[in-house]
């Protein structure tokens, strides 16, 4: 069977939440956010090797909070000043045994283990694959004093957990850091790499806003 390792990114802070304490330890149901989010994984993958990448300042606080909680075994490793940096300290915290790797914004509380498993069982078909939603917007391209319109059915928006080969993840993290690089695929891409697309939930959502949360602890109590 093949090995897994996860790289839980959360290093946000609470300035759009409007929050003292970053958002990733703020409650939600009853558990800080990133330990519902460890805790997810760790049922979907139970032999996972999971690494929770936080600012380094934050480390000792997490480690505080998470021992009142009941969370699934998981290392801690200081991250970088950008999220590509944080990845890469979270690839090189992972052994060498391991064969595929899920990279999730820690803040994506809501992720399902279904999620999980289809984009795990997709990945290991195609090497790397991402979840994305058919966008229920309508956008414009703004050029100038000129506006177009975008065919939304061209356009996705992209989730977490990205999961790809471990040798290809490792390959692609040895290129230097580029301003371009918007999410791990984006840094597969780079090498040439075709990415596979498995459909999302709409429920998964990047915590951002206390709207989010109002809406996150509705659903949950649902």
């Amino acid at each position: 069977m093949a090995k897994h390792g996860v790289i839980i990114v959360a290093g946000g802070s609470g300035s759009r939440m409007q929050s003292t304490l970053p958002k990733q330890f703020l409650m939600l149901g009853g558990l800080p956010v990133v330990a519902r989010t460890i805790n997810t994984f760790a049922e979907a993958l139970p032999s996972a090797d999971i690494v929770v990448v936080l600012p380094e300042a934050h480390i000792p606080l997490w480690r505080n909070l998470e021992a009142r909680f009941d969370v699934a075994p998981h290392r801690c490793v200081a991250g970088g000043s950008e999220r590509f940096h944080s990845v890469k300290c979270g690839i090189e915290a992972l052994g060498e045994d391991v064969e595929y790797i899920a990279v999730h914004d820690g803040v994506r509380a809501l992720v399902t283990k279904r999620l999980i498993i289809r984009t795990l069982l997709d990945a290991e078909k195609s090497g790397a694959t991402i979840p994305v939603v058919e966008v229920a917007d309508s956008f414009r391209r703004v050029e100038g004093e000129e506006s177009y319109i975008v065919p939304r059915a061209e356009l996705r928006a992209v989730q977490t957990p990205q999961i790809f080969s471990a040798e290809l993840l490792r390959r692609a993290y040895e290129q230097p850091f580029d301003r371009s690089f918007t999410d791990d695929a984006s840094v597969v891409e780079a090498l040439g790499r075709r990415i596979s697309l498995v459909e999302g939930e709409r429920t998964n959502l990047k915590l951002t806003t206390p709207e989010d949360m109002e809406w996150a602890e509705y659903y949950l109590s649902k």
